[in-house]
């Protein structure tokens, strides 16, 4: 069976790569690289009925275990945003969870965020590609059961560990971190490349050159032994429909219209207990707010500001996450500057910001303000995106 095989970029404007292919990815009917997302569109004709299968950049993406109870029920699975909450920089409900296989009581996890994922299905959607699978990138490199699988494609590279596990990113910084990790292994780490970079000089490494093939006809040799789709929940893709459906659909509209009718005044008296509802809900908000002003989104109130109690109590006083956050609020307004990602280290009572902003005074003058409310700041590498500037930046409490 014919199926296109595209894999994503993490951005809109970052190259796509696509694979028409056959019999597992032994038979390639057609390939080639779009300059961005924006021309998905021409491949419209070339998927026609043919099941399409996406891949998404694994450096977007969190792979990740979790031990669970013996005899977990559903009710637990749906706790696991909650059970990795400590680990993710970002707010647990701007990220989706799904779920990968399971080995006893590990489960495998997939972290993504949810604004990330919508670009993916969006991109996919605009350009008229039926797409109902979505895999990360690495884990459709062919694994080695006792070592390392690597693979180049465009300017990445696809570094894969185990079976739920790898790294995707420049060949800069990726063979670097491998060759470290390799320098500290006992015995010789060995390495299956299925690409034609040079690997031979790494110390501590056993090379094995697999056959050289297209990088996109390698990933489709193995897409078909993934087990996880990030497509899941309510992120699944429902079956398009046709042929009898369609001479049915009007029917369908009339009894929606009559059973609408026949619910209008249950609503209207549901409309008021909603009005009652909010209102009481907005109370709770607002006293909220006036107790944490730097509180952010949350499902559950109760949870969260136990949480934040918590963390209070943890951290010690002046020096918590919190009062450091409320500290630094006029720094954030004086210039501008939002944070990315942010991590709080409790022992060393240190926070540890990715912090976007205008430009590179705008960084500087964030770290004067943060200095002049008594803080010590470290500044890390400052990078350009796009038209702003990304800075690491760490904060200690000096109290």
């Amino acid at each position: 069976m014919e199926q296109l095989l595209v894999r994503l970029g993490a951005r809109f404007e970052d190259p796509v790569q696509w694979l028409v292919y056959t019999d597992g990815g032994q038979e390639v009917i057609a390939s080639g690289e779009l300059p961005e997302a924006g021309a998905l569109d021409t491949l419209t004709e070339r998927a026609g009925d043919r099941p399409v299968i996406a891949l998404a950049p694994a450096s977007e993406i969190l792979l990740t275990w979790v031990t669970l109870p013996a005899r977990a029920n559903r009710k637990v699975l749906s706790a696991i945003p909650y059970m990795l909450e400590d680990e993710l920089a970002s707010d647990i409900h701007q990220q989706f969870f799904a779920l990968g296989p399971r080995l006893g009581e590990r489960q495998a996890v997939a972290v993504v965020s949810r604004a990330q994922l919508d670009s993916w299905q969006q991109w996919m959607q605009q350009a008229g590609l039926y797409c109902d699978t979505l895999i990360p990138d690495v884990l459709a490199v062919p694994p080695c059961a006792d070592g390392w699988s690597v693979l180049s494609i465009g300017g990445d590279l696809l570094l894969r560990e185990e079976q739920w596990k790898g790294l995707q990113g420049e060949q800069s910084w990726i063979l670097p971190a491998f060759a470290h990790l390799a320098r500290q292994q006992s015995s010789p780490v060995r390495l299956v490349s299925y690409s034609d970079i040079a690997l031979t000089d790494m110390v501590n490494v056993q090379v094995e050159q697999a056959p050289l093939e297209l990088p996109m006809q390698v990933l489709a040799s193995h897409v078909a032994h993934s087990k996880v789709n990030l497509l899941q929940g309510e992120y699944k893709v429902k079956r398009q429909r046709t042929g009898q459906w369609q001479q049915w659909k009007w029917v369908a509209g009339l009894a929606a219209l009559a059973l609408s009718v026949t619910l209008v005044e249950r609503g209207m008296t549901l409309s008021q207990v909603e009005q009652q509802n909010r209102a009481l809900a907005s109370q709770i908000d607002t006293a909220v707010k006036n107790g944490f002003p730097d509180l952010g989104v949350y499902r559950d109130v109760r949870r969260k500001i136990t949480s934040q109690m918590a963390l209070l109590k943890q951290s010690g006083g002046d020096a918590s996450m919190l009062v450091m956050l409320s500290q630094l609020s006029p720094a954030f307004a004086a210039t501008q500057v939002r944070p990315q990602t942010l991590r709080f280290d409790a022992n060393r009572v240190e926070l540890r910001i990715q912090a976007m902003g205008k430009n590179f005074e705008a960084l500087e003058q964030f770290r004067r303000e943060a200095q002049s409310a008594g803080f010590t700041v470290e500044q890390g590498a400052i990078n350009n995106r796009d038209d702003m500037v990304i800075g690491n930046v760490t904060i200690r409490s000096q109290s």
